[in-house]
């Protein structure tokens, strides 16, 4: 695992981190860090995923951000680059959102992306 905390390959905003460290009190396996990912699928070819770690892996990137560990595997982190993480409250719901500048196509319905 090597840490990445000088290119800020990725950021949180407060508010997000906020909302993962309450997400993350509550887990009954106490996880170390939030997994950013970008996996295949949706209608524009890629999507977004996170989830709760309680350890590294060989290959992954740390960034510790407002309180959080985030680790990015060598994959999602080429996609990833200069992406940052926000949680949005509006009369539509709640929920976090990544702001990706390395987007060039998304789908309407805003779950899944494509670069160039």
């Amino acid at each position: 695992m090597s840490n990445t905390q000088a290119t800020k390959l990725i950021t949180i905003t407060p508010k997000a981190a906020e909302k993962v460290a309450a997400f993350m009190k509550e887990e009954a396996e106490k996880p170390e860090f939030l997994r950013v990912y970008v996996q295949g699928g949706g209608c524009s070819g890629l999507s977004y995923g996170m989830g709760f770690e309680k350890k590294a892996e060989e290959d992954d990137l740390l960034i510790e951000e407002n309180g959080v560990k985030m680790i990015v595997d060598s994959y999602s982190a080429d996609y990833l680059k200069g992406a940052n993480i926000d949680y949005i409250e509006s009369l539509m719901g709640a929920g976090f959102k990544i702001n990706n500048p390395n987007v060039t196509k998304s789908c309407s319905c805003g779950h899944s992306f494509s670069t160039s």
